[in-house]
């Protein structure tokens, strides 16, 4: 099993999901989903969460194509909570806008935003800039480097393949953190991990399937590349990201979270030609100790999060509230139950396991 680091962060990512309610077939509008958000982030910081995140996606089905502008609208209301990307579709966009727009975002909350990165697991976004899938790896690759170029410095001259050259020019408004936090995420490839390991950058993994303890290969290829490269992988960061639900009852949750997840997963499955529809039995399976889904009670919840931190040693945790259109009442419900009582009972026992290995 992994060491346990000292820290563990709590907190929420979502894609803002604007699917088709699976009872009434009634679908969200992209407006409302956006407001729901900030009454979400605002909620997760007054329960003492300490991490919200929206990905970028360019699809009908849901709305958070500018994480940075909406997460910026619940500064004012929030004190404490950081706010990211989860993720950033890098490939696809441009560096200095990105930096920008996070620099921005970190100055207007005096140092709370971070910018996750990714090559995204769906395409839309691909052809609506004008990039080709061919060069899908390169994008990258190249776009990380102009990143992690802009944030280092604020005079910047840089070449590639891919965007126009930068010639000893500023990029501002420069962040408040130095430097800011840039993560990588990633759906499980070795490659990905060698990378964040080797640029000493905090990853984050997508585990939505399978067992999570399998990821611990790909955690401990990722600290030795940090270790070859001269990082100390003891002060790397380590997040996963995994759809869950937290309700009174395990028997509530499960029930509540079915249905926006069948219809959603089908949707995808279709996409994706996955073959077999997305059953109960799969779910249900998925709901098991060992299994990738964070659906229970909170007792449950955090006996599953605990055995993540024993088996890969995570620093943060993503519960993804909701993969399909679920009512706003419920999902600010489990925002309050995962702040209010997951987050005590696993900063408890953490506590204590620290306590003990000290003793």
């Amino acid at each position: 099993m992994a060491e346990p680091a000292m820290n563990m962060e709590i907190g929420i990512s979502t894609f803002l999901e604007a699917t088709p309610d699976p009872v009434t077939g009634k679908a969200i509008t992209h407006a409302e989903r956006l407001r729901e958000a900030v009454e979400e982030i605002v909620l997760a910081d007054q329960v003492g969460l300490d991490v919200y995140g929206i990905g970028e996606h360019h699809r009908p089905d849901y709305a958070g194509t500018s994480p940075a502008v909406v997460l910026a609208a619940a500064v004012a209301m929030t004190k404490r909570i950081r706010l990211t990307s989860a993720v950033t579709v890098l490939s696809s966009d441009d560096p200095v806008r990105v930096y920008q727009a996070f620099s921005t975002l970190d100055g207007i909350s005096n140092g709370r935003a971070e910018i996750m990165a990714g090559r995204g697991s769906f395409i839309e976004s691909f052809p609506l800039f004008g990039y080709d899938l061919n060069d899908y790896e390169e994008l990258f690759e190249e776009k990380l480097e102009l990143l992690l170029a802009i944030r280092a410095s604020e005079k910047v001259t840089w070449r590639g393949g891919h965007r126009p050259a930068i010639h000893n020019l500023g990029v501002y408004p420069r962040s408040v953190q130095d430097p800011l936090p840039v993560w990588i995420a990633s759906g499980g490839s070795p490659q990905s991990a060698v990378r964040a390991g080797m640029l000493g950058l905090p990853i984050a993994f997508a585990i939505i399937g399978g067992m999570p303890e399998s990821f611990a290969p790909l955690v401990e290829l990722y600290k030795k590349a940090a270790l070859q490269a001269g990082h100390d992988p003891n002060k790397l960061a380590i997040a996963t990201h995994s759809h869950g639900f937290v309700g009174d009852t395990t028997e509530q949750a499960a029930d509540a979270f079915f249905l926006p997840t069948q219809a959603q997963m089908n949707v995808i499955g279709r996409e994706r030609g996955w073959g077999q529809p997305y059953s109960r039995a799969t779910y249900d399976a998925a709901r098991s100790l060992r299994g990738a889904l964070y659906v229970g009670d909170p007792e449950y919840v955090a006996e599953k999060i605990i055995l993540l931190r024993k088996n890969l040693g995570v620093t943060r945790f993503f519960l993804h509230v909701n993969v399909g259109t679920m009512p706003h009442r419920e999902v600010m419900h489990a925002i309050e139950l995962l702040g209010t009582k997951v987050a005590p009972i696993v900063r408890k026992e953490l506590a204590r396991i620290e306590s003990e290995s000290k003793a």
